[in-house]
Order: C-alpha cells, then sequence, then structure tokens
C-alpha cells in the first residue's frame, strides 16, 4: 500500500509531473522543503554527503501532499511557527526517529506521525533509506474542521502532543493511498477535492486525539452551558440578517460578556468568528444553488458583505477558491 504513491493513477498509469522531481543540489532541495512545508535547518548525518532527493508534490484541497526523499541521512530542527503547519509523516520506506517529549518515537514502513509545528518544538533524524509520503495542513484548516464536526476547538492538549498514528493497513493508510491515485491531486477546486480534504482532516483529528487521549465526541460539545448552544442554533439560523451579540445575549438573559466567555472557553472562539464561519458557509451554499441568472455580488450583498475585496481574501483563505471560482463551477 501507497508503494508507487504518487507515481500512478487509480489505473495504473503514470502520473506525469510539470517540474523536477529529482536533485542532487542541497540549495535546491531546500527550497522546495521551504515552499512545501516550511522553513527549517537540515543537517546531513554524514559529512559533505549530497542528497539523491525525490521531490513530487501534488494538492488535495489545502493540504499538500509529497513524495520525498532526501537520499541520504539527515537530522531536522528548528521549524518555524510561524508558517502555521501541522505536519504528517507516512513512512513508506526506511525509518525516522522523532522528538516527542519523552522517549523517542520510531516510525517505520507504514506507520505516521503528527506534529503541529506551530505549537510545538520539532526534529527527527531520517536514516539514508527513507522515504516519505507526508501531509503539510494548515492549522487553521484543522481548527476549522474541528469546529464544524465536533462544534469545538480542541486546546493544546491535543496541538502540542507530537504522537504515532495509524499503522500498517489502517484505515488511515487506505484513505491516503485512496487519495495519492487521484487525478483531482493537481488541483485545488474538484468537489471530489474538497471532497478528500475535509476526509484526511476528520480521520485526521480522530487518530490524534485518540492517541493524545483527547475526547471528540463528548468534549466541549457536551460540557457546554445551554446558553453556548442556544447562541449557536441562533447565529447558525439567523446568519442570513444576524442580530447583534448583545441582541443575542439579551434574549438569552445574560451578559454578552458572559456569552463571550462562555464561548472562549467552551469552542475556542469568540462569538462572532462562530457567525462569520457560519455566513461564509451560508454564502457559499447560496453560491452552488442559486439560479444562473444571479451574480456573486448579489448574492453576497444579500448575505450582508459589502466589501468584496475582504470578502475574497476570507473566502479563499477558508475554502481555497474565490467566490467567484465557487459560482463558475457551479455554471457548468
Amino acid at each position: 500500500m501507497l508503494e508507487e504513491a504518487l507515481l500512478v493513477d487509480a489505473t495504473g498509469a503514470p502520473i506525469n509531473h510539470d517540474a523536477r522531481t529529482r536533485s542532487r543540489d542541497w540549495e535546491e532541495v531546500q527550497d522546495f522543503c521551504r515552499r512545501v512545508y516550511m522553513p527549517y535547518r537540515v543537517r546531513p548525518l554524514e559529512r559533505l554527503s549530497r542528497p539523491d532527493a525525490t521531490m513530487i508534490p501534488a494538492k488535495v484541497g489545502r493540504i499538500t501532499m509529497t513524495r520525498f526523499s532526501y537520499g541520504t541521512g539527515i537530522h531536522l530542527d528548528r521549524f518555524d511557527p510561524a508558517a502555521g503547519n501541522i505536519l504528517v509523516l507516512n513512512t513508506l520506506r526506511g525509518a525516522l526517529q522523532h522528538q516527542t517529549g519523552g522517549t523517542p518515537a520510531t516510525t517505520g514502513v507504514g506507520e505516521s506521525f503528527v506534529v503541529d509545528c506551530s505549537r510545538t518544538d520539532y526534529w527527527l533524524d531520517g536514516d539514508p533509506d527513507h522515504m516519505q509520503l507526508n501531509l503539510t495542513l494548515p492549522h487553521l484548516l484543522m481548527e476549522e474542521t474541528a469546529q464544524r464536526w465536533f462544534s469545538f476547538v480542541p486546546d493544546n492538549a491535543l496541538w502540542t502532543r507530537r504522537v504515532k498514528i495509524g499503522g500498517p493497513d489502517s484505515a488511515w493508510l487506505r484513505l491516503l493511498d485512496y487519495a495519492a491515485r487521484t487525478n483531482v491531486l493537481r488541483g485545488t477546486e474538484s468537489a471530489l477535492a474538497r471532497h478528500l480534504e475535509e476526509t484526511i482532516c476528520v480521520e485526521l483529528l480522530s487518530e490524534w486525539a485518540r492517541e493524545a487521549g483527547v475526547v471528540l465526541q463528548e468534549g466541549a460539545r457536551t460540557a457546554a452551558p445551554g446558553y453556548v448552544r442556544r447562541a449557536e442554533e441562533i447565529l447558525s439560523a439567523e446568519a442570513r440578517e444576524p442580530p447583534t451579540i448583545g441582541e443575542v445575549a439579551q434574549r438569552l438573559g445574560i451578559s454578552a460578556r458572559t456569552l463571550s466567555e462562555g464561548f472562549r472557553r467552551f469552542r475556542g472562539i469568540t462569538p462572532r468568528e462562530f457567525l462569520a464561519t457560519r455566513r461564509l458557509e451560508g454564502l457559499r451554499a447560496e453560491l452552488e444553488t442559486a439560479p444562473s441568472d444571479r451574480t456573486v455580488s448579489d448574492i453576497a450583498g444579500e448575505w450582508g458583505f459589502v466589501n468584496f475585496g475582504a470578502l475574497a481574501g476570507y473566502y479563499r483563505k477558508r475554502f481555497g477558491e474565490l467566490p467567484s471560482q465557487t459560482r463558475a463551477r457551479t455554471r457548468l
């Protein structure tokens, strides 16, 4: 499983890649790594050794999938937290040793390791034979997924845990194998790419939380007081023409400060952030279903968006495409 990931498609035909996929130049390899992962420091385990790197990237929505190896033993550290990225390192060949905060963990063939480099330090050693199918995910994407599926954003009890997940013949690896063989990896705009992005994120959250001892299904969702859950219902139902946060609090018989503190404690976001997400999701749903004679401006205006430049930025960050691209696809 995954032996030929990003080399052949679902039919067994070779995948043609536009850019260089191999290099023996350290600067070229590091430039690739800075672009697809984040800035970090690399040191060869054998002094003066040269790389014989494999460098094959592909996109699954906002997730970057890479078939990668240095072709020599390496030590990596000083991962840049400002990049805001999570790494999932899935070993296809050889072995990696990972910093965990305790005894280092080793991943061999068919094993995976997840680390949120935006929330914790990290180093790894890779033996000369290592070959990886790695995922790079924005931390924000995982927060958004958690909010949609579990109605809260986990705290650092999850994000700071560096853990092994999956394993040979696991559902996690079978999911990656399916994703790696589909032709949608070359773009971010298809419905299947968005579906794969969502499925990978949910499965990753579940695997990660299980290994970290964090309960998602019955965590902050059930612990949140009734006024938070009721406020969510109001803001979701009335997102098109929303009341102010103060008005919601008044309807619930509490102060706006209490409502805001409740959201921060039990959901990890503010009420305004919750509403902003619901409004973007509502706008997207209408862009996908409205009659073809309706324009993006018309629909966005009805959802209360007047600064279309700012909207385009928020929308791209949330969905990986512009509102006009969503609309154009639904008109085909």
